[in-house]
C-alpha cells in the first residue's frame, strides 16, 4: 500500500515564556488520513477521495530515479566557481583601488597626506610611489567567461535568451527554433512530464469539487459555458473516466508572426484542411466554443438591425411615391394596374403608416413627408433686425 508522510516542526511559547518544539506528521493512503502531534495521534479518519492527492512531476525524467533530474545540478559546481572567483577580481579591484603609497629615504610622520598636498626638503635618496596593479586582469576575466559558455552549454540556455544583445532582424519562426534547438529540445521533453502532472492535478481538483459541491455536476447553461453537442448529458457521472479526460494546451514558445500565421489558416480554411474552430485554437484561443457563440450572436445583430433599416428605408421610399409620384433612385418602379384592377388598388393603401421601428411611434406618412421635407430644403431662419441702428 502506497503510504505518504509529511512531516515538519513548530516552534510554541508558552505564557511562562518556555518554548517547546512539536512535530507535526501527517500520514496519507488510499484508505484513511492519520495526523500526529509528538507521535501522539490527534485525528484518524477515511480519505474521502480514494487516493492520495499529491502529484510528483519528474521535470526531467531520466532511469534509475522515480525523482527526475533538476535544470541546474550540473551547474551548481560552475556557479559557486564562477562567484569565488568573481569575489576574488573584485577584492584585487577594491586593493588598488586605493593604492599604498610607499616611501623609502624618509619618514612618512614629517608628510602631510591629503589632496593638494606638496611635499618638500625630501633626502636626495628618498622615493615616494604609489603600489602599482602588477596583475593583468584578461586572464581572470576570460576565464569567467569560458565558465559562462559551459553554464550555457549544460542548462541548454543560449546567452541570447538571457537579454544579450543581437542584430535586429524578421527573424522567422524556423529560424529562431533553430537558434533555440536546444532549449526547444529540454522544452519538448519537459512538457510530456508536466502534461501528464496537470491532467492528474485537474483531476485531482475535479473529484475534490464533486465531492463537496455535487450539484456542479449538472450542466447550468449560465455559468458553464457552449454545449458543443445535444448528445452531451446534462448530468455527468463522477465515475466515468472520460470526465476527466484533460486536454492540456501549450501556447507557442516562441513569438510567431500573426500575419504570417493568419496566412496559413486561411489557406487551410480555403483548402477545406481546418476548421473555425481549429483556426481559433492555432491563433491562441482558450476557447474557441464560447468564441464561435459570441460572433454568430453578433452576426445574427446585425442581421436582424439591417432588416430593420431596409424595412424603413422601404417604408420611407413607399410615401415618397404615394406623395409625389416620383420613384426613389435605386428604387424599382410598381407594375402598371392591370385593366381589371382599380386605381386604388394599383396605388396602394393612401392611409397613415403604421409606427416604424426605429423612427418612434405614432409617425405617419405626413409627418415623415414632413421630416424628409424639412431635411432636403431645409429650415428658413427669423432675420435678426438690430433696433438701435438708424434705418430707413
Amino acid at each position: 500500500m502506497l503510504r505518504f508522510k509529511i512531516k515538519y516542526k513548530f516552534y510554541a511559547t508558552s505564557l511562562e515564556g518556555s518554548r517547546q518544539i512539536f512535530t507535526y506528521t501527517e500520514i496519507i493512503t488510499d484508505e484513511y488520513i492519520e495526523e500526529y502531534v509528538n507521535d501522539e495521534l490527534l485525528d484518524a479518519r477515511e480519505n474521502p477521495l480514494g487516493m492520495i492527492p499529491i502529484v510528483h512531476i519528474r521535470n526531467i525524467a531520466i532511469s534509475g530515479s522515480p525523482w527526475g533530474l533538476s535544470d541546474i545540478v550540473d551547474i551548481i559546481p560552475l556557479n559557486r566557481e564562477y562567484n569565488e572567483k568573481c569575489t576574488e577580481i573584485s577584492d584585487i579591484i577594491n586593493y588598488h583601488a586605493a593604492p599604498v603609497t610607499i616611501i623609502t629615504g624618509a619618514k612618512a610622520s614629517n608628510l602631510e597626506k591629503g589632496a593638494r598636498k606638496v611635499w618638500g626638503g625630501l633626502p636626495k635618496d628618498a622615493n615616494v610611489f604609489n603600489l602599482e596593479n602588477g596583475v593583468d586582469l584578461n586572464g581572470p576575466l576570460a576565464y569567467l567567461e569560458l565558465i559562462k559558455r559551459s553554464m550555457h552549454e549544460l542548462t541548454g540556455v543560449p546567452e541570447t535568451a538571457l537579454g544579450q544583445v543581437q542584430p535586429i532582424s524578421n527573424t522567422s519562426g524556423v529560424a529562431l527554433a533553430t537558434t533555440f534547438q536546444s532549449m526547444m529540445s529540454r522544452y519538448s521533453l519537459k512538457q510530456v512530464n508536466y502534461t501528464l502532472g496537470f491532467r492528474k492535478i485537474n483531476e485531482l481538483v475535479l473529484r475534490t469539487l464533486f465531492l463537496y459541491e455535487p450539484e456542479t455536476l449538472r450542466y447550468n447553461p449560465d455559468t458553464e459555458g457552449v454545449r458543443t453537442s445535444d448528445e452531451q448529458p446534462m448530468l455527468l457521472d463522477p465515475t466515468d473516466p472520460t470526465v476527466y479526460d484533460i486536454t492540456v494546451d501549450w501556447p507557442p514558445p516562441l513569438p510567431v508572426d500573426a500575419l504570417v500565421k493568419l496566412n496559413e489558416i486561411q489557406v487551410k480554411l480555403s483548402l477545406g484542411l481546418e476548421s473555425k474552430r481549429g483556426a481559433l485554437r492555432d491563433l491562441g484561443e482558450m476557447y474557441p466554443d464560447a468564441k464561435m457563440q459570441e460572433i454568430y450572436d453578433e452576426q445574427l445583430t446585425e442581421a436582424k438591425e439591417d432588416g430593420a433599416l431596409e424595412y424603413i428605408r422601404a417604408q420611407i421610399n413607399g410615401a415618397i411615391m404615394r406623395a409625389t409620384g416620383i420613384t426613389p433612385e435605386g428604387v424599382e418602379a410598381p407594375a402598371p394596374a392591370s385593366a381589371e384592377g382599380s386605381a386604388s388598388e394599383s396605388a396602394g393603401p393612401a392611409g397613415p403608416l403604421p409606427g416604424l421601428p426605429g423612427l418612434g411611434g405614432g409617425k405617419d406618412s405626413q409627418s415623415i413627408l414632413n421630416e424628409l421635407v424639412t431635411l432636403s430644403k431645409g429650415t428658413k431662419l427669423a432675420q435678426r433686425r438690430n433696433p438701435d441702428a438708424d434705418t430707413d
